[in-house]
């Protein structure tokens, strides 16, 4: 299948200023997203949506492909949205969306989102969720949580520890925690895939009062009646850049 990356990319960053031109072994951190996705994702087109020319000029510069979008989006959504427009992308078509800190993403992770997203018509976009093993991660606000149906489309994702496993406390050891439900809960992995004809509409609709509460984006998909498709991976993806430590720690593992 054919399909489109988009990778949106902004300067401003609260605890990384700059983050997209981060150099990691000799390349800016976008460019080494775009990449990464090129080195094993097959027949695919990938363009960073910047929102700054100093984007655009150093992913020219590394033969990446990308087009400026405007710099006061309220929303990486928004961003993609116009990026869409600007490529000139048909409402059927299938867009992935890449954020620009993951130099470590797994190439195909983002094949297969794409992939459940082309084989889930009833779906309008598609993500991805891995086991959890760990109560502390279980009971982690900042660790997003997601319950699927019997044909693996998302009911519900939370910061709360869901499923909420009614006889926990009956099934603790004396003095212990109450261990983890069976199956395994499953943690969100945040990557997207799109039909384009959501996503134009996406930004413009209303937000849902459980996404204002959750602070999570896509739970507006699922409150306006649209439904994710969900791919579950063996595997928990390469750690992502919001810090000066994750910065000093990717470009260790890149040599640099």
């Amino acid at each position: 299948m054919t399909f489109t990356v988009l990778i949106p990319a902004r300067l401003a960053s609260t605890r990384l200023p700059n983050k997209p031109l981060a150099d990691i072994g000799g390349a800016p951190m976008v460019v080494r997203v775009a990449q990464r996705v090129l080195s094993g994702a097959g027949r695919v087109r990938v363009v960073v949506a910047g929102d700054s020319p100093l984007i655009i000029e150093a992913c020219q510069m590394h033969g990446i492909d990308a087009v400026l979008t405007r710099s006061d989006h309220p929303s990486g959504s928004d961003r993609l949205a116009e990026a869409c427009a600007l490529l000139g992308l048909g409402d059927d078509e299938i867009v992935v969306n890449v954020q620009g800190d993951e130099p470590l993403i797994d190439p195909s992770l983002v094949l297969a989102v794409a992939n459940l997203l082309l084989n889930q018509p009833a779906a309008s976009m598609s993500t991805a969720a891995h086991a959890i093993n760990s109560e502390a991660e279980f009971n982690n606000r900042n660790v997003v949580k997601v319950v699927l149906d019997a044909a693996g489309l998302a009911l519900y994702f939370s910061r709360a520890p869901i499923p909420c496993w009614r006889d926990q406390a009956l099934s603790a050891p004396q003095g212990g925690g109450g261990g983890l439900p069976r199956p395994a809960p499953l943690r969100h992995i945040g990557i997207y895939a799109y039909r384009v004809g959501f996503l134009r509409r996406f930004p413009a609709m209303p937000q849902a009062p459980i996404e204002i509460t959750e602070s999570l984006e896509q739970l507006r998909a699922l409150w306006h009646g649209h439904r994710i498709a969900v791919h579950v991976t063996a595997q928990a993806p390469g750690p992502g850049v919001d810090t000066p430590e994750d910065l000093e720690r990717v470009r260790r593992l890149f040599g640099a």
